[in-house]
């Protein structure tokens, strides 16, 4: 018997930048004429009904216009759409324009256009690169950053899918004037994440500025992008794969998932996370690391920034505990839970340990309190 050893180590620089400012396009095509990606002339742009018209179809014409070759494809907005068939159909579409590893991805949208091109990026002609040009609040907070895509299946979400970083994300304010107000406070529950685990400033910066940030004020809102980027970057960099850190960022996830897929998403996910929010500061008083008046901080910042505080009554709580072992953090067939503690920091259990198991009894008890 013969042994030949194949010894590959990796050196890799997935340093990007992450620019942040108002009317971004322009800015787009100044750095593709700079060459800063590379000597890339084809491009395709990757977004949902949504965004098309508003954002995607001026960064194509941008294109055509300056000489290059590109195609819009695009796929019908919503979370129900994140799906290995949307994934194929993209593919296949790319196919079929002649696209090869000689292009670029560029997606243009929310967080679920960032996923899906991200993910299609990652796997088309075994990966070519991508840039995100965020065009919501919460994409701006959450899914432009970090490099996770992924599509959903019926038995889960994001379970499929791998960490592929993009060459640049922009992250263009004025997207957000032509977001509903839905969409504005949804987008909000991320960067409440973010205060509530790491930085009691931001939070009471956002007690004392809400009203400015659902009204699109631009030093507000740059405030809050600047903001969120930094503190993202503080866990991805040290955790970018997520072996322990890294979970942290999943503060309300665990249940607001499972309310989101249960309500067959009535609930847009920053509703969602919210409800998991409220949900992780009541577990957290019940376990002795939170106390009434910081969980009424929380509840009431929640519902400044408009979003839900309890779990509606259309859905089933046993469906609902049952959909919580679909989570990313179960291990061993246990629940889960990142804890926070206080306003503004999270506990840590252990040595790059920052989520514990929770009985489904004390789920249920705390699933009362809401």
């Amino acid at each position: 018997m013969a042994v030949f050893r194949v010894e590959l180590k990796r050196v890799v620089d997935d340093t990007y930048d992450i620019e942040i400012g108002f009317d971004l396009k322009k800015h787009l095509l100044n750095d593709i004429n700079d060459k800063i990606f590379g000597n890339i002339n084809k491009f395709v742009i990757i977004t949902d009904s949504n965004v098309v018209n508003l954002y995607g179809k001026p960064i194509y014409e941008m294109l055509i216009d300056a000489g290059y070759k590109a195609d819009i494809l695009v796929f019908e907005a919503g979370e129900k759409s994140k799906t290995r068939k949307v994934k194929e159909e993209l593919e296949d579409a790319m196919l079929e324009k002649d696209y090869r590893r000689d292009c670029m991805v560029i997606a243009v949208g929310g967080g679920v256009v960032t996923d899906m091109a991200g993910f299609v990026a990652g796997t088309f002609a075994r990966g070519v690169p991508f840039i995100n040009y965020a065009t919501t609040l919460l994409a701006a907070a959450d899914a432009s950053v970090g490099g996770k895509t992924a599509v959903d299946t019926k038995r889960a979400t994001n379970l499929i899918g791998l960490f592929n970083q993009p060459k640049k994300v922009y992250i263009d304010i004025d997207t957000w004037n032509t977001l509903d107000a839905r969409q504005i406070s949804s987008g909000m529950a991320e960067t409440i994440k973010h205060a509530c685990f790491a930085d009691s400033a931001l939070f009471e910066y956002l007690e004392e500025n809400m009203d400015k940030i659902l009204s699109v004020d631009k030093k507000a809102c740059e405030h809050i992008a600047n903001e969120n980027c930094k503190i993202k970057y503080n866990v991805v960099m040290k955790d970018e794969k997520e072996s322990g850190l890294r979970e942290i960022l999943n503060l309300g996830h665990t249940v607001g998932r499972a309310i989101e897929t249960v309500s067959n998403y009535q609930l847009l996910h920053g509703e969602a996370v919210a409800i998991g929010l409220v949900f992780e500061a009541y577990l957290a008083k019940k376990l002795g690391y939170m106390n009434d008046d910081e969980v009424k901080r929380m509840i009431n910042l929640i519902k400044s920034a408009k979003l839900p505080v309890s779990i509606p009554d259309y859905i089933d709580r046993e469906e609902l505990v049952k959909k919580l072992y679909t989570d990313k953090k179960v291990r061993d067939g246990k629940l889960r839970f990142v804890i926070q503690k206080g306003i503004g920091d999270i506990v840590q259990f252990g040595e790059n340990v920052y989520a514990i198991p929770i009985t489904e009894d004390v789920v249920r008890e705390v699933m009362k309190e809401l």
